[in-house]
């Protein structure tokens, strides 16, 4: 890339998101300390990601009236915030305050995400925004990889308030990033006087190449999450331990991070939807393999094959779903698009989750090439309606 206000902002992103992740292993254990049963746990990891979901058209619309830095740097402050209120939860052994915190971490999710996608767009060099969502994406990846252990580990070594204060640093240090990008692009970055007198255009938001990207992100996150729900529940079933899964999601992982800028650069080259249709491939293969072989250590070789056709699909969709959105309405695109995330990874344990309790967890991995089968027939659909400019990128 070779621009600082691209590697600020991606900068940004790592920390956002290494904040949140840091959180993420110690949610259930501090509720049930807190003295919440089963199903207040369940309702509290739930938290950040219902109001995040809400929220997300707010995030956008204001950061497509010249806010989108704004944005970033407000939703870094709720998530230092919301640290404070983990501490503070644990001083007055307060489960209410704990399930504030979590709320106010996800508003600071909805507000920051949509305006940090279509910063990364709008900041991208000439021919090259496959490439930066791909090194974005890596930074988002490398962030939650990296989040969980580090969390786990400070709750072990120091407690979960020393945990809970490094969210708070890391949340901050991102402010400090988002800043940096923003006295580097402040020209640049705000709206000319006719732009926000310009009426936003948001029946774009109908057009095949986003609709299909869109619908295609749902069908991948409703596999997606029933895999990570019904995987460790079939391992802990049949007393193969925590571990196994961790493994697996750190192969995921690993081959995530390492096809990530691929698939941007080839998004670039070839346009998006040739590369988005490898990936969609890929991961369908991987949940073949995964039905077939659910334990290890064949297993991980479904894996390998899952994270590496992330890797490809995802910033190709994003090109895909954003690129060619008109500038005045791409963050309020950005906010709809990961909606689309948020509600497959919601429906995909409840829908999957009727099948498991009807037939056993066994039941459900069948099912996941299905969906992932939806999810590649209509990412197809611009190629269909002949909707080739937009599809291709170009």
């Amino acid at each position: 890339m070779g621009k600082w206000d691209i590697w600020f902002l991606h900068a940004s992103t790592f920390f956002f998101f290494l904040g949140m992740a840091v959180v993420n292993p110690l949610i259930s254990p501090l509720a049930m300390t807190l003295g919440a049963d089963p199903f207040v746990v369940g309702m509290i990891a739930a938290i950040a990601s219902i109001v995040a979901l809400v929220s997300k058209p707010l995030g956008g619309v204001l950061g497509d009236r010249g806010l989108r830095f704004q944005m970033m740097a407000l939703g870094s402050f709720f998530g230092a915030l919301a640290g404070g209120l983990y501490v503070v939860s644990i001083l007055t052994d307060n489960l209410m305050i704990f399930a504030i915190g979590r709320a106010v971490h996800g508003f600071g999710m909805a507000l920051f995400f949509p305006s940090s996608l279509s910063s990364a767009i709008d900041l991208a060099p000439e021919g090259r925004i496959g490439e930066t969502l791909g090194w974005r994406g890596m930074m988002f990846s490398f962030g939650n990889l990296m989040g969980p252990a580090i969390g786990g580990f400070v709750a072990d070594l120091l407690g979960f308030q020393a945990a809970f204060l490094l969210t708070v640093l890391l949340s901050i240090t991102a402010i400090g990033f988002v800043l940096l990008a923003y006295s580097k692009v402040k020209g640049r970055a705000e709206l000319r006087h006719h732009e926000r007198h310009e009426k936003p255009q948001y029946r774009a938001l109908l057009k095949p190449f986003f609709v299909a990207a869109s619908l295609a992100l749902f069908f991948m996150a409703v596999a997606y999450g029933g895999m990570s729900t019904f995987l460790p529940a079939l391992y802990k079933s049949i007393d193969l331990g925590t571990s196994v899964f961790g493994l697996y999601a750190s192969v995921m992982g690993g081959t995530s991070l390492l096809t990530r800028v691929l698939g941007g650069k080839e998004a670039d080259r070839r346009g998006p939807l040739p590369v988005a249709t490898v990936g969609l491939s890929g991961v369908l293969i991987a949940y073949i393999l995964l039905a077939l072989y659910t334990e290890p250590p064949w297993a991980y070789a479904s894996a390998a094959i899952l994270g590496a056709g992330f890797g490809l699909a995802v910033p190709s969709l994003q090109m895909m779903a954003l690129a060619n959105l008109p500038k005045r309405i791409r963050t309020f695109g950005s906010s709809v698009y990961t909606m689309f995330f948020d509600l497959g990874y919601l429906t995909g344990p409840i829908v999957l989750g009727y099948v498991a309790q009807l037939k056993g967890y066994t039941a459900v991995f069948p099912l996941l090439p299905i969906i992932m089968a939806l999810s590649l027939l209509i990412a197809q659909l611009p190629r269909l309606l002949k909707d080739g400019k937009n599809s291709t990128g170009g």
